[in-house]
């Protein structure tokens, strides 16, 4: 053999050596999330979500996963859920994805709920969040008046039906977070519900609950 090829022996034996050995995995993609549309409460908009909304695209949500929805907050609870369903099924559409997560705060834990219920929605979401939901009502519904109002108050009609049997319906992973210090939805108790994950937050004022970073970091890792 010749100099030349005792050279290169050396360096095709390494190079057929690499080829035999296991190789490292290459890292895998990041997942998508699934899409968060965003239900707001009693007189209210989707801006009101502008701060969680931050946070979760800086944490590295994509921006067309984050739907800050807005609804006519007086009308039936009912009545929102249907605008609910055509919402949730919009934003399937849009992005692709075969499921969502819906965040609610206050009053829109009750449209929110009435669609997984009543109308398929535990097919189409993966986790729901109520931040200070007032869940088995609130007095304080006593103070304002028109449907959706009504609907708040503790032993309504539509709270009655909603919260008969199962609270926590179907494959949807469901979590709650109530505050000590909310003057809103009271007791801090109607929040929770049967067959959910219930986390009470620090001493936190109604319309803070859901621009708490703490929370923030509890919802991101639930829906996640």
């Amino acid at each position: 053999m010749n100099s030349r090829c005792r050279r290169a022996a050396p360096t095709l034996a390494l190079g057929l050596a690499a080829l035999l050995l296991p190789q490292p995995a290459s890292a895998a993609p990041a997942a998508v999330p699934d899409p968060v549309v965003f239900v707001h409460g009693w007189n209210s908009s989707g801006s009101t979500w502008d701060t969680m909304a931050g946070r979760f695209r800086a944490a590295g949500w994509p921006a067309d996963r984050l739907h800050q929805w807005t609804y006519p907050s007086g009308q039936s609870n009912a009545t929102t859920a249907d605008a609910l369903a055509a919402e949730v099924d919009r934003v399937l559409a849009a992005t692709g994805a075969a499921r969502v997560d819906l965040v609610a705060h206050s009053m829109g834990s009750l449209s929110s709920r009435h669609y997984l219920k009543n109308l398929g929605g535990t097919a189409k979401v993966d986790a729901w969040v109520s931040l200070a939901g007032p869940n088995h009502g609130t007095d304080a519904a006593l103070l304002c008046g028109g449907p959706a109002c009504t609907e708040m108050r503790p032993g309504s009609v539509f709270l009655q039906s909603l919260n008969t049997g199962d609270e926590t319906p179907g494959e949807t992973r469901y979590a709650t977070w109530a505050s000590p210090c909310d003057v809103f939805v009271r007791p801090a108790s109607t929040v929770a519900l049967d067959g959910a994950e219930n986390r009470t937050t620090a001493c936190l004022g109604h319309t803070d609950v859901h621009r708490d970073a703490a929370v923030h970091a509890e919802v991101a890792a639930h829906v996640r």
